[in-house]
């Protein structure tokens, strides 16, 4: 198992995107649109098999980091309305996740 913090998934949100940012520049793609090109095999990627295959890990990351922050955010909104309040106390916090 492992256990992630906030921190530790915005720290890796924004590696990846800057890198993810560099290819898109110098491809001109999206890289949703890159990654979905990759997945089906459709890129003729000879020379280019290295830089398709890391920027694909990155762009596989940072879904996970998506989902990941989509998680821990729908878990804390889950317990700030717990009580059923029509007020929360939203109080900083560094909340984690452990995934298996």
């Amino acid at each position: 198992m492992t256990t992630l913090t906030l921190s530790d998934i915005l720290d890796d949100l924004q590696v990846a995107e800057q890198n993810l940012h560099r290819f898109e520049r110098r491809y001109w793609l999206s890289s949703a649109h890159f990654y979905e090109l990759y997945s089906e095999g459709l890129l003729d990627d000879g020379e280019q098999s290295e830089l398709f295959a890391e920027w694909a890990g990155h762009y596989k990351l940072w879904q996970k980091r998506q989902k990941a922050l989509q998680q821990l955010s729908a878990d804390r909104l889950a317990k700030l309305h717990e009580g059923g309040h029509h007020s929360v106390s939203l109080q900083p916090a560094e909340p984690y996740l452990t995934l298996s």
